[in-house]
């Protein structure tokens, strides 16, 4: 095998991986991201980590037919507890949800110690990360959003620094700015809007539902989601009308 197709997703995570880096790919996707590292001569060295004995057997047959296989490890484990400190240079963690990405990463505080960037791409829950990585002391060094296949996705890259730098000077509280990203509301990206739009559109259905019903808790629920909705609104129009 001498190249391997992957998605923009995958191809922009790899663009955040320094030339020479030792990189683990933890919940490696079939190992497509670090095949790709190893055949364009980005990573020196790919770990990957594998919960799951499918997963697993998938992502060895995948390096097992590379060329480049003397320069990867693929292992069986949950999250950092495949990892010794100081092994790697990048941990990269794609496709889970953000709550899961921040188990992986307190439970494997201990293996941080050495490693010099974080390239994160949750599905979902992007604010939690967010916040863990600014309670952590890990300084969000850049922040991109795209889309693929109607989907959109949010990818952080952060490094061990000073948390608060990013959020410095902004029209929005931190707090916001963990939802929103500090350096998304910076870039002002078109498809920052379409996120939240998309949003927006998702809870105005949820609120009609609950509208609907005759739950005695839905008054206090509505109450919420209007109140959210309202935020949303003025995000929406801000990225409309104030862009860089």
């Amino acid at each position: 095998m001498t190249t391997i197709p992957i998605s923009k997703r995958l191809q922009t995570i790899a663009a955040y991986c320094p030339a020479g880096a030792r990189v683990a790919d933890i919940g490696s996707d079939h190992a497509l991201l670090s095949a790709y590292l190893l055949l364009n001569n980005i990573a020196s060295h790919v770990i990957l980590g594998e919960l799951n004995e499918g997963p697993y057997q998938a992502a060895c047959r995948q390096i097992n037919g590379l060329a480049t296989r003397d320069r990867a490890q693929v292992r069986k484990g949950d999250g950092l507890a495949v990892l010794s400190p100081g092994e790697v240079d990048v941990i990269c963690i794609a496709g889970m949800g953000g709550q899961l990405i921040v188990s992986i990463l307190q439970a494997g505080r201990h293996k941080l110690p050495g490693v010099k960037r974080l390239v994160l791409q949750p599905n979902v829950g992007e604010e939690l990360v967010r916040r863990w990585l600014y309670e952590n002391g890990w300084q969000l060094i850049d922040e991109t959003i795209l889309e693929e296949d109607g989907i959109i996705y949010e990818i952080l890259v952060a490094e061990p620094g000073e948390p608060s730098v990013p959020y410095e000077g902004q029209d929005r509280m931190t707090t916001e700015l963990f939802r929103i990203g500090p350096v998304l509301w910076q870039k002002k990206p078109a498809i920052l809007a379409q996120k939240w739009e998309r949003e927006k559109t998702k809870w105005e259905s949820i609120q009609k539902q609950i509208e609907s019903s005759a739950r005695t808790e839905a008054a206090e629920k509505l109450m919420h989601i209007q109140a959210d909705l309202d935020w949303m609104n003025e995000v929406i129009a801000c990225l409309q009308t104030d862009k860089p």
